[in-house]
């Protein structure tokens, strides 16, 4: 039997089944360790006290103990930043990485008046949203998927823009007024899929997590945290990017915006022939060395 780490929300409990099941299909037994981590005992904005790492620090350091064999994250919460003696140990396939508008007003993001207050706790979509729309009003809102909802529901924000990942896997797919297009809002790094993060001397456990491994979406998300890393920017910082698999080839498009959205660096590149975790990766750290050469550093500062 396996030991997963896992923090105790309704989202990550989900995340922890689904991962559960998924490795019984192998006949692989798992029973689930919860752990609450300091991002799950605070109140404050994840800016107020280094959000870097805040949901997975302590269930890393539960690996490291031995306490558990491996952990489930939602990879946009991973620091990119290699932890010694711990690896990704595989990448199930990706959920939709789309962003998405909810609101009991609005139809769309082309709807909102001017002024509407819109509730989000992420500088990368406070940016891009205000790059398209500066006449709306963003502000920081804290809180598990079902405290946003009820906060919009009391009429405490005229609009929220969740991850569109997040309510599929909740059921709450009917609360969506808009799939957000990303060619207006690149996702989070990562967005939309689960990381398997075990010991890298450990090779029982790596071996059972590569049998619910899916290749394409391992690459992409290895290209996506491959740039954040080269950037030296945090999950927190107003970088969005995407990466996919199509037709033999892999495309990686990123933006790095100041955090008013006035200012904006985009690139975009495409790696060919063969297509592997190496060839994702330098693809990613190519795009960024990019993006700083056009002045993304200077934003990142900033």
């Amino acid at each position: 039997m396996l030991r997963l780490g896992s923090r105790s929300s309704k989202l990550a409990t989900w995340q922890a089944k689904h991962i559960q099941s998924e490795l019984a299909l192998k006949n692989i037994e798992v029973e689930i360790v919860y752990i609450s981590t300091e991002g799950d005992q605070s109140t404050q904005s994840l800016q107020d006290f280094g959000g870097q790492g805040a949901f997975t620090k302590r269930i890393q350091t539960a690996l490291l103990d031995s306490e558990i064999d491996f952990a489930v994250h939602s990879l946009k919460d991973l620091p990119t930043e290699s932890v010694q003696g711990l690896l990704l140990g595989a990448v199930p396939e990706r959920e939709v990485t789309q962003d998405v508008l909810v609101s009991n007003k609005y139809g769309s993001i082309q709807d909102l008046p001017e002024g509407a207050l819109i509730g989000t706790g992420s500088f990368r979509r406070q940016a891009q949203l205000l790059n398209h729309r500066p006449d709306l009003r963003v502000a920081d809102i804290r809180g598990n998927v079902d405290t946003r909802l009820r906060k919009l529901d009391e009429e405490e924000y005229d609009a929220l823009i969740l991850a569109q990942a997040g309510l599929t896997r909740l059921g709450l797919t009917q609360r969506i007024t808009e799939i957000i297009s990303i060619d207006f809002m690149l996702p989070a790094i990562g967005q939309g899929a689960l990381g398997l993060e075990c010991r890298s001397e450990d090779a029982l456990t790596i071996e059972s997590l590569m049998s619910i491994d899916d290749a394409p979406s391992h690459i992409e998300v290895v290209a996506e945290r491959a740039l954040l890393r080269e950037l030296r920017a945090g999950c927190l910082a107003p970088v969005g990017a995407h990466a996919k698999i199509k037709n033999h080839a892999l495309n990686l498009e990123a933006v790095v915006l100041s955090q008013d959205g006035t200012e904006r660096v985009h690139g975009e590149r495409v790696a060919e022939g063969k297509i592997d975790l190496e060839s994702g990766a330098a693809l990613g750290v190519g795009l960024a060395q990019s993006l700083i050469a056009n002045g993304a550093e200077k934003l990142l500062k900033k």
